[in-house]
């Protein structure tokens, strides 16, 4: 049975491993691979620590546990950029990022946290959510659009070992 939760001080080495094994997985074949073989999962720890530790931090993390520990992670929080207006939209939150355990990819999981996300982000008083997905991640951008999410028209570019790959930004009312 999974049930979604705060994240605590102790998921970190966990959460870090479901992150960096969600990236080698959904984005093989799209990142370049030199990039995604160059990912630890204690790199990434070290970061999510003094990121997770940030006083002052307005991110929420959530994890979906089983009996066997954290199974996947989402984090959101306020917007970080200038999206244009949403009829009716309010204030815009963001879910930052989404990884399930890829073992564990169909399960529901991403779901639930999802839906989560979505009940606290609207208990803060926001009135919509956006999110940003690689343009080529097309099971992700299946799995959001199946959630509500729909493409708004705006794009981003992020670099990855000299390859410029483009981000689509995606949004939904709560």
């Amino acid at each position: 049975m999974v049930h979604v939760r705060e994240m605590g001080a102790a998921d970190v080495e966990a959460v870090s491993g479901i992150r960096v094994r969600g990236w080698q997985a959904a984005y093989a074949g799209i990142v370049p691979q030199t990039y995604l073989d160059a990912m630890t999962v204690e790199e990434d720890a070290a970061g999510r620590r003094e990121f997770f530790a940030r006083p002052g931090r307005t991110a929420r993390d959530l994890v979906a546990v089983d009996d066997g520990g954290p199974v996947g992670w989402i984090c959101f929080g306020p917007w970080r950029g200038e999206i244009g207006e949403m009829p009716g939209a309010g204030r815009t939150g963001e879910v930052y990022a989404l990884y399930v355990a890829p073992e564990r990819i169909g399960e529901g999981i991403g779901h639930r946290l999802l839906t989560e996300a979505h009940a606290r982000m609207k208990d803060a008083g926001f009135d919509a959510s956006a999110l940003w997905v690689l343009d080529d991640n097309r099971p992700a951008r299946r799995f959001y659009e199946r959630a509500g999410y729909a493409p708004d028209g705006t794009t981003q570019d992020d670099v990855y070992d000299d390859l410029t790959l483009t981000e689509r930004g995606y949004r939904r009312m709560l």
